[in-house]
């Protein structure tokens, strides 16, 4: 009898480890990313209304996929915009890396911005030629590095 029992306690310990991973499974199929898709993520300290708008998803043999964002509300030190700061950066391309390491709830769907596809434009062409790549640091980072980058 305290045989049976044991066996009954190790099957219950396995049906509850294959219902743990079962859940993991659901988890990762709710987070696919689609075009369109407006996210809050992991900000800046005083961005924290700032979210990411997912406006083009494109695949790369060498890249997988592309993930060209616009962002909002941030607040990116910017000495050649009056006001001396950009609210909208409209265009970075990303890895599906920066996306887990930064996304936390998609709060909504909206079109593309329009302002992203000039660029779009001239990071496709850079990259084509070699000569642009893809964020995979996340989102806040991504805003500092644009920020130094501007006022260096």
């Amino acid at each position: 009898m305290q045989v049976l029992a044991a066996l009954e306690f190790i099957t219950m310990k396995k049906l509850a480890l294959i219902m743990s991973l079962l859940s993991m499974f659901s988890f990762a199929k709710a987070t696919e990313y689609t075009e369109g898709q407006v996210w809050s993520y992991k900000t800046r300290i005083g961005e924290e209304k700032s979210t990411v708008l997912i406006n083009k998803i494109e695949a790369n043999e060498k890249l997988g996929k592309i993930y060209h964002v616009s962002l909002n509300e941030v607040k990116v030190k910017n000495p050649h915009m009056a006001g001396g700061f950009s609210s909208e950066p409209p265009h970075f391309p990303v890895s599906e890396e920066t996306l887990k390491k930064s996304l936390l709830k998609l709060v909504g769907n909206a079109a593309p911005n329009p302002d992203y596809i000039e660029g779009y434009n001239t990071w496709k062409s850079a990259f084509d030629a070699g000569e642009a790549g893809i964020f995979t640091i996340s989102v806040a980072e991504i805003v500092g590095f644009i920020e130094d980058t501007i006022n260096k």
